[in-house]
């Protein structure tokens, strides 16, 4: 638990806009020392020119990449307290017309860079004799089925079942290191035009779409929320040392609703057992 950030040092990737750049500008506000990634150099530029902050260019899925980010912060402000594994992807497209380089791409910057960030820094924050945290962006979509985002929503729960199990290691091994997992509903970001920064080689069915027009909110107004809330939801969370941090409470039937579907099915199953003896 970080309940104070004055003075220690954090790296947000995907620091140069959305919700990335809004937790910069929080931290930077809570006294934090900054460095920020991001794979749009000319908006990183601006961002850290802005937030006084150091910028990196870097791509969260190339662990090289990665490792290099993680080396500068070390190298520029001696150590590393908090790190946002915040960078993202967000276009759609049912699973029918999803292709391979569909999923490589999204699994990529979404999954396997939370999974690049926390190789590279975890042993930096556990190294911190105050302690560390990890704040790992993911989605309500970690948390409930959303149709025409099958890509984003395995990438998502994927950051949540790796953010379960690493708070329960930290917590078993004593480390003082602890984890925060953002689940945003929806968000006013440039999440939806996330197609202008895909290699050509991922080229496939992803694309992008406004939430507006998506199956999910065809009959319901979409809850718009400003990225600085949602990063304000956020550092509260990483403060109090809250594991989940939920920016849109009222979504919460249906994500009941999986929940009680799963339960269901274990109770429909223990029931078929007791008939058959």
């Amino acid at each position: 638990m970080l309940q104070s950030l004055d003075g220690k040092v954090a790296v947000v990737t995907g620091g140069a806009s959305g919700i990335g750049f809004a937790l910069a500008e929080i931290l930077r506000a809570e006294g934090m020392r900054l460095v920020i990634a991001d794979v749009e150099a000319e908006r990183l530029a601006e961002a850290a020119r802005s937030l006084d902050a150091i910028g990196v260019v870097a791509d969260v899925s190339d662990p090289i990449q990665v490792a290099a980010l993680a080396q500068k912060a070390v190298s520029a402000c001696g150590t590393v307290h908090l790190l946002c594994n915040n960078a993202g992807i967000g276009p759609m497209a049912p699973v029918s017309e999803l292709t391979l380089a569909d999923w490589d791409w999204m699994l990529g910057v979404n999954l396997r860079g939370t999974v690049n960030g926390v190789t590279h820094f975890l042993p930096i924050l556990r190294g911190n004799p105050d302690g560390g945290h990890l704040l790992n962006t993911g989605s309500m979509a970690s948390l409930m089925p959303v149709p025409s985002l099958a890509a984003y929503c395995t990438s998502k729960y994927g950051v949540l079942a790796l953010s379960e199990v690493l708070a329960l290691e930290m917590t078993a091994a004593g480390a003082k290191v602890g984890v925060t997992v953002l689940c945003p509903g929806p968000v006013a970001t440039d999440l939806s035009t996330s197609t202008r920064n895909r290699p050509a080689r991922f080229a496939g069915g992803l694309r992008d779409v406004v939430l507006e027009d998506s199956q999910q909110f065809h009959d319901a107004e979409v809850d718009w929320m400003p990225a600085a809330e949602a990063a304000s939801v956020a550092v509260a969370a990483i403060k109090r040392g809250d594991f989940l941090a939920i920016t849109h409470p009222a979504m919460l039937p249906e994500v009941a609703g999986r929940h009680r579907r799963i339960e269901q099915a274990f109770m429909d199953e223990r029931l078929r057992r007791e008939q058959a003896r």
